[in-house]
């Protein structure tokens, strides 16, 4: 079974249940793990990628031993997770979509909405 607690609520992944609780934090159970995929982009524009501090964050993007963002909703697929989940056609689909959606902020360089696109698309 696997919860989150996200802001006041805890989210039941296994039965669907939500409860309004008083706290705000986020817990999760698991942490993102890297792919190689993602590991190989970052290789060709010149950074380190390691799992983000930020619980909210799938990864933590480093430059010359220097953090300079913490990128990809932690909740949400990127490109090798459809690939390994749903198959390269879907997966590419996924990819043009996120890209249509995400046109205005992918690419000014070096800022979080283009290392999400460089990185986990």
């Amino acid at each position: 079974m696997t919860t989150f607690i996200i802001g006041s609520i805890i989210v039941d992944k296994l039965i669907g249940l939500s409860k309004l609780f008083s706290r705000d934090i986020l817990v999760r159970t698991m942490k993102y793990r890297i792919t190689n995929y993602t590991r190989k982009r970052a290789t060709q524009i010149g950074v380190v990628v390691k799992p983000s501090t930020n619980p909210a964050k799938k990864i933590d993007v480093f430059r010359k031993s220097r953090k300079i963002a913490s990128v990809g909703a932690a909740g949400m697929n990127d490109f090798p997770t459809y690939i390994r989940t749903r198959g390269l056609s879907y997966a590419k689909t996924r990819r043009r979509l996120y890209k249509m959606r995400h046109e205005r902020d992918r690419h000014t360089k070096w800022t979080n909405g283009w290392l999400a696109d460089k990185l986990l698309w």
